[in-house]
């Protein structure tokens, strides 16, 4: 996105909450892949589609440092319960660390460490009405097909990074295989009868999936 429309539509938006504001700094000094984050634009998208969702129960592939989580959290009743998946074992203090800034009850967010996709196969009781995808992109296609299942009739799927940095334009090269697994998926949604869908341009586009 270009920049000066970035910085005009975070200028124009609903203002990060403090707790956000420092959990992104923390996160910029702690980590080498801070950029990861999914930041103030999208996190207060989540937030408000949420609250226009109202989900009783919400899955995230991809935790990183509990950001998301978080803003998916602030925009649901107290009751709903947020499960949400991170491989990296090495950032389990850091985001539970980051829930307990949290100026709310985050009791009902379950964070599970390890693969998605056998995480999900102890989750497979477990109707979900909204996912977020933002794990690894190789795999989107696989959490996708594994996820549908498990979302409600009219329940929503987000994918996140479906431009992956502008990659999807340009000639792909034959060992990058997140970009490849990225045109892949994009392509394999674009021609799934069984749900609804449109591209958001934000940040690095997000995908909004609705099942039939």
């Amino acid at each position: 996105m270009n920049e000066n429309l970035f910085k005009y539509i975070e200028q124009h938006s609903e203002i990060e909450p403090l707790y956000l504001q420092q959990i992104s700094r923390t996160t910029h000094v702690r980590l080498l892949n801070a950029r990861m984050i999914a930041g103030t634009t999208l996190g207060r998208i989540l937030k408000m589609l949420c609250q226009m969702i109202n989900p009783k129960n919400v899955l995230e592939i991809g935790t990183f440092v509990g950001y998301s989580a978080l803003c998916m959290a602030e925009g649901t009743k107290s009751d709903t319960i947020i499960h949400t998946i991170e491989i990296d074992d090495e950032l389990e203090d850091i985001i539970l660390e980051n829930f307990l800034k949290a100026p709310f009850d985050t009791k009902n967010i379950f964070l599970h460490i390890g693969d998605a996709l056998q995480v999900i196969d102890n989750l497979k009781d477990t109707i979900f009405d909204l996912v977020f995808i933002d794990g690894d992109k190789r795999q989107y296609l696989q959490y996708y097909q594994k996820i549908l299942p498990l979302v409600r009739s009219g329940g929503f799927i987000f994918a996140d990074n479906i431009f992956w940095n502008g990659k999807i334009f340009e000639k792909i090269k034959s060992n990058d295989f997140q970009t490849q697994a990225i045109v892949q998926f994009n392509d394999f949604i674009a021609n799934d009868t069984r749900i609804e869908k449109n591209i958001l341009p934000v940040r690095d586009g997000l995908t909004i999936i609705r099942k039939k």
